[in-house]
């Protein structure tokens, strides 16, 4: 028996004087500092593209295609990255652009600092576990902190809309447009904003049109609709007009399999044209027959959408033709105008056509865009926004950042609070939570001074990209929130510190509350990760 229990002794004992149970403790440590490293790399590859005097990305693509931005999200969606881990980061930014539409580039940067500040907690040898409790406490924490900073707002304070708006363009390449862009986003989706589900917000409701030529000073939102596709017929204008809206073809119909058929001579080929010239103008018929005089095509990828015959016919007798209307404009076409979609020639009844006051071709630089102005059968409010630049690379910059200046208006709509910028709210929650770090007993307090250590990473990098001496600005500016100034921020005009609300430099709440949630989530979702497993 002794000897028995000498031999499961020395079986049950490891390498490193434990129990054996857990032979390889290194591999965990050594996987968490791989994806802390490989995050920490992402993070730094956005540093540099913080707060308004940050740097831009020339992204180029394996076709040649070059985009110029500083959009965290275009950054990391554009780059190859493989890694797990740093995807990680990747689709933080995506979350964060889907919630609150800006601080796609703070998030990560945020993240990559609480990831290092979690590599020397772990160096001190505290376990993961607890160092991803205490910072989901802080987070709830610094949260309380910036609803506390929040200041209210209404709806109807257009100017405070347009100052959020501003400091959201103020970081992109199109700053200096933003008195032009700022007034089109605010009031774009507080045309589409219901008042009594001020929640209930779809940007979807607004269609950017972006066309070549002209300035970003010649952009507008547009009364009615517009539409990107150019008329088929000759008629180009249309008052008063009846608008139906096509989701079959105007052209011979196909098998649905590969087969042949086999002519012999002249005559059956002529019956084959006539019974199609037949078909396409049973169809013209009875559009005309419904007092119709506009048809919009809906795209077709089986068969040609609309003859060349048919456009004759229509041509005659007078009816407005648009077509190849993509099957995902169907619905937006739908309730601003007010036109059922038409699947089948069956049901082309007047109850199923809008009216439209006016229709019109217009030119717009070197093309050409549909108008649709007076709707008087609108289900349901929408708005159209016609950008223009005068190359491909500021439009689309520009398309980006309107973009995330509507995102940031209706994160106002749905929390209606502001907060100061500047590196304000992350310098203030840092001083507090370092104050509760000091008042707290056992392992937590080491995890709140190192997580409020990480937030003062956004006052750095934003001090660092204006040129300003960031050890020295980052110093005075948590020495000014000790004293009680929480809307202290870094002013790049002043070039120094200033109050941020004073300067108008406000973003929505929303924004960085959904900032800190998301950044300390992927944190600890990193930290729990011990182990990477390849399958197949």
């Amino acid at each position: 028996m002794a000897a028995r229990a000498v031999v499961n002794t020395a079986a049950m004992k490891g390498s490193h004087g434990g129990t054996g149970h857990f032979q390889d403790k290194e591999k965990p440590a050594m996987i968490r500092q791989s994806n802390m490293q490989a995050a920490k790399a992402v993070a730094d590859a956005v540093r540099s593209s913080l707060g308004p005097n940050g740097m831009d990305k020339i992204i180029q693509d394996e076709k040649g295609n070059v985009e110029v931005t500083n959009d965290g999200a275009t950054i990391l969606k554009k780059m190859c990255v493989l890694h797990p881990a740093a995807r990680m980061l990747v689709d933080l930014s995506m979350a964060q652009d889907i919630e609150a539409g800006d601080g796609t580039t703070s998030v990560v940067v945020m993240a990559g600092s609480l990831l290092s500040a979690s590599a020397g907690l772990l160096d001190k040898g505290i376990h993961p576990t607890i160092i991803a409790q205490s910072f989901q406490e802080a987070g709830v924490y610094a949260s309380e902190i910036l609803q506390e900073m929040s200041i209210p707002i209404e709806l109807n304070d257009r100017e405070s809309l347009i100052k959020a708006s501003n400091v959201s363009l103020g970081s992109k390449v199109v700053q200096q447009y933003s008195n032009i862009l700022s007034p089109i986003a605010v009031d774009s989706v507080m045309k589409i904003v219901n008042p009594e589900q001020p929640g209930m917000v779809d940007l979807r409701d607004v269609k950017i049109i972006t066309k070549l030529g002209g300035t970003i000073e010649d952009s507008e939102m547009c009364e009615g609709m517009i539409l990107d596709q150019r008329t088929r017929t000759d008629i180009k204008m249309m008052k008063n007009a009846k608008v139906g809206i096509i989701q079959f073809c105007i052209s011979p119909p196909k098998t649905d399999m590969d087969n042949q058929v086999m002519i012999s001579d002249y005559s059956q080929m002529d019956r084959v044209l006539r019974e199609e010239r037949a078909y396409i103008l049973n169809i013209v018929k009875t559009i005309k027959k419904s007092g119709c005089n506009v048809v919009l095509v809906q795209k077709s990828i089986l068969r040609d959408a609309l003859a060349d015959l048919a456009i004759h016919f229509l041509n005659k007798v007078k009816i407005m033709v648009i077509s190849d209307i993509e099957r995902a404009e169907i619905e937006f076409i739908s309730k601003t105008i007010g036109a059922r979609p038409i699947a089948s020639l069956d049901h082309f009844h007047e109850s199923n056509l809008a009216k439209v006051d006016l229709i019109e071709e217009v030119a717009v630089g070197e093309s050409k865009v549909v108008r649709f102005t007076g709707l008087p059968m609108q289900k349901q409010p929408t708005v159209s926004v016609l950008l223009r630049a005068s190359n491909n690379l500021v439009l689309s910059e520009t398309e980006r950042s309107v973009h995330d200046a509507l995102c940031v208006v209706r994160s106002l709509v749905k929390n209606q609070a502001l907060i100061p910028g500047a590196g304000a709210p992350e310098t203030q929650v840092a001083v507090r939570l370092a104050q509760k770090a000091r008042e707290t007993d056992g392992v937590s307090a080491y995890c709140y001074q190192a997580y409020a250590e990480a937030l003062e990473i956004i006052p750095f990098t934003l001090a660092e990209n204006a040129a300003l001496n960031a050890i020295e600005t980052v110093t005075e500016l948590r020495s000014r929130h000790a004293k009680g100034e929480i809307h202290a921020g870094i002013s790049v005009k002043r070039q120094g510190i200033a109050n941020a609300v004073d300067e108008g430099v406000v973003q929505p709440l929303l924004v960085s509350l959904s900032c800190f949630n998301l950044a300390t989530e992927c944190t600890r979702s990193i930290l729990k990760i011990d182990d990477i497993v390849n399958v197949g």
